[in-house]
């Protein structure tokens, strides 16, 4: 008896460690290629300002991190490599806006432009390793899908297509057709990509083939991405109306209408723990149940909210327009803790070791943690 209680401590160990080291970087926008901005990491009760780096060059990117380093791009085009001392190691210069958040992918580091251009950079030196082309600008981030020990990035683009490239070399695997502007960032789970974009419409689309699987027609232009969950998808459209479709049937499971006094949903909902949490332009943030679609709580601030929060078990972590950093608690909604950015912020949280980074919108990193 004494020995299977040693065996399963030693198996529930290791697999607490593999879950901890699956959440300790943040190699994508929102976290993981679902794009639910959900993490197992701890956020602190009181975070306190480590370091500022200030780049001096507006923004509307948001950090990635991975490996000790963060990277995030600028309305100049540079693409930057700081360390977790809040140190510039390299930069690279994409030649237009950089809106997107990077992609870490191996040992990449892939972001667009608004040059229509995909590039792979080499993240221990910033030298170009592949350039792919598109007809139109690029302004959602890049996902990465593995089936069967073969992988793809997908992205879309304003040229009406979703791409998806070879992530080592960049060459073409297949692109499908759209009928207007693919501008948020793809979401894959298994072997499903979901995405929408300014024709109103939600497709699902088999990774390996690009082939359309199932559409449903909203009607009016997404802004931005679906996050998937439970065989779910969640996402807002432009007149601020939230919906949550059930994968499996391809219908909408519930559905929230905009208020008159409601604004875009520009942000990309968070789900976890049976809460689906997401911003709107009118300066709320809203909890609603995964299930239901019942309103739990809102939280008032006093700027849109037009980035994407972050939600752990206990805690919501998003920022506004207001140029405040806010952590909630997920249950209620209620302040925790909040820090004056001194600058609106319209990008999402990476999580890396412990640690928050946020950017600001006059090109500032900002690390918090615990000292």
């Amino acid at each position: 008896m004494k020995l299977l209680s040693t065996i399963f401590f030693i198996c529930f160990s290791a697999l607490m460690l593999d879950a901890q080291n699956m959440q300790a970087d943040w190699h994508i926008f929102r976290g993981k290629g679902d794009l639910s901005g959900n993490s197992l990491q701890d956020l602190p009760d009181s975070p306190v300002l480590l370091w500022s780096l200030r780049t001096n060059v507006r923004t509307k990117s948001s950090p990635v991190a991975g490996e000790k380093m963060i990277y995030f791009g600028n309305d100049k085009g540079t693409l930057i490599a700081a360390g977790d001392d809040g140190k510039i190691k390299w930069k690279a210069e994409t030649g237009k806006t950089t809106e997107a958040a990077p992609l870490i992918w191996s040992d990449k580091v892939i972001v667009g432009s608004t040059d229509g251009k995909l590039r792979a950079y080499n993240k221990a030196n910033g030298k170009t390793a592949w350039t792919y082309s598109t007809d139109n600008q690029i302004l959602g981030s890049a996902n990465t899908w593995t089936v069967n020990k073969r992988t793809g990035i997908i992205f879309g683009s304003y040229d009406f297509y979703l791409h998806c490239v070879d992530p080592v070399s960049g060459k073409f695997i297949w692109k499908m057709e759209t009928e207007n502007y693919v501008n948020g960032t793809p979401a894959v789970s298994g072997n499903m990509i979901v995405f929408g974009g300014c024709d109103g419409i939600i497709r699902v689309a088999d990774p390996v083939s690009g082939k359309e699987k199932d559409t449903i027609n909203i009607g009016v232009y997404i802004a931005s991405s679906p996050a998937l969950y439970s065989g779910k998808a969640c996402f807002g459209d432009y007149d601020g109306n939230f919906y949550c479709v059930d994968l499996t049937s391809g219908k909408i499971a519930w559905a929230v209408n905009s208020s008159e006094e409601g604004g875009s949903i520009l942000g990309i909902p968070a789900i976890g723990y049976n809460n689906v949490v997401i911003g709107n332009e009118d300066k709320n943030i809203y909890c609603y149940d995964l299930q239901t679609g019942k309103l739990k709580w809102k939280f008032r601030t006093n700027g849109r909210i037009s980035g994407s929060a972050v939600i752990t078990p206990g805690k919501v972590l998003f920022g506004s327009g207001d140029g405040y950093i806010y952590i909630l608690g997920l249950k209620d909604g209620k302040k925790l803790w909040s820090f004056n950015a001194g600058a609106p912020i319209s990008s999402s949280p990476a999580l890396m070791n412990g640690r928050i980074y946020f950017l600001t919108e006059d090109g500032r990193l900002l690390a918090f943690g615990i000292k």
